[in-house]
């Protein structure tokens, strides 16, 4: 089977979802690898060095796309305008792509009901379960420790003021307060980057396991009102809630957001959207100068002002949607990624070939469109379905 690795073309991506390093081993394992001409430039890896791994450089994407049998991207597939058409438009019946999907997020629903009347075997890498015998493969645990730590980085920057206390002739200045909504992985980095740079933590999450892993990191825990078994759903993830637990939750983070400097929000659900978790009218309620991160955009985002890849400021508040944060450090969070998608495609194949057993949890869990039909639970749901 030949496998190819396009250029990412969302703007400012700097991620490419192989190394040479990784090609080298699909080589080992009996793959060919077409790689496009510059895709790894961004992350300082040249296409020379992708040669000398066994790839074969490919100048042209759409002949890459025609030839692979499977394609490899970080992101979700994109218009592209130096071809003038959509990258799901290049691809062909049969032909496997792995990437992040995100199939249940409204803005990705016309592109997935175009990979399954085109025939393709969609798998987002969002829906592999996090269970032991996955660890390595799971590549959005790895971006959401990227996020975590660069998302931030990105408040710290946008902030009109200093983060930690600072001491000086005329006076002392105060830290500031941060908010992490969901702490996850990416949450959880983001507490410790925090409180690294000097400010005052609270974190708030509606499982009791990772407040207290919060807890134990430093943060001031905000309570959310919602019991332990409401909010805590199969493999120990959160449960989507219903509409009027929703509600109790943001009447209790209400107060606590009016007072914070910077509100970092990574809550998510697996393969559904993300709950909503500001209204514009808690938006109004911040600070002056405030910081809205919002990492969770790509499920449709923690907060309901979010734009998707925009940064905004709404009510004086600064709300960054950027969709692709791991992608602003390329050379740590692609090796980690392409090392997630090779051991996955090891997983997946047998004797060169890619088996698909939808028995299988990893692959169910991942499976978004098949013979032509979408089949990923949580986007039939978002897309009204069943």
């Amino acid at each position: 089977m030949i496998i190819g690795i396009p250029k990412e073309i969302m703007y400012g991506e700097g991620r490419v979802s192989a190394t040479p390093e990784t090609v080298a081993k699909f080589r080992a394992d009996g793959f060919k690898v077409l790689v496009e001409k510059g895709a790894g430039l961004l992350s300082f890896h040249k296409d020379e060095d992708y040669a000398k791994a066994g790839a074969e450089i490919v100048e042209d994407v759409a002949k890459l796309y025609e030839q692979a049998d499977i394609i490899l991207k970080v992101k979700e597939p994109q218009f592209n305008a130096e071809k003038n058409l959509h990258e799901i438009d290049m691809m062909h019946e049969g032909q496997y792509l792995i990437t992040f999907i995100h199939p249940a997020s409204p803005v990705n629903h016309e592109m997935v009901r175009k990979m399954a009347e085109k025939g393709i075997i969609g798998l987002t890498l969002d829906g592999i379960p996090r269970i032991s015998r996955a660890q390595s493969m799971d590549a959005l645990t790895s971006m959401s420790t990227c996020a975590g730590y660069k998302g931030m980085l990105i408040a710290a920057n946008d902030l009109p003021v200093f983060m930690p206390s600072i001491f000086c002739a005329v006076g002392m200045i105060k830290p500031c307060n941060v908010l992490v909504l969901g702490t996850g992985v990416a949450g959880l980095q983001a507490i410790a980057t925090a409180k690294r740079l000097g400010a005052v933590v609270y974190a708030a999450d509606i499982r009791p396991d990772a407040v207290e892993q919060a807890k134990s990191l430093g943060a001031k825990i905000v309570e959310t009102g919602v019991p332990a078994n409401v909010a805590v759903g199969e493999g120990g993830y959160a449960n989507a809630l219903s509409d009027e637990w929703l509600e109790i939750e943001r009447e209790n983070l209400k107060e606590t957001i009016k007072q914070m400097d910077i509100v970092f929000c990574s809550a998510l659900v697996p393969s559904r959207l993300a709950p909503v978790l500001i209204t514009e009218e808690m938006v109004k309620s911040m600070k002056s100068g405030s910081v809205i991160v919002d990492i969770s955009i790509d499920q449709g985002g923690n907060c309901e002002l979010t734009k998707p890849g925009e940064k905004t400021v709404v009510h004086d508040v600064t709300i960054e949607g950027i969709k692709n944060i791991p992608g602003l450090i390329p050379t740590s969070s692609t090796w980690m990624f392409a090392n997630n998608v090779y051991n996955l495609v090891k997983y997946l194949s047998k004797n060169g070939e890619l088996l698909i057993d939808e028995s299988d949890e990893i692959v169910s869990g991942m499976l978004t469109t098949i013979n032509g039909k979408i089949v990923h639970k949580g986007a039939l749901e978002a897309m009204g379905l069943i």
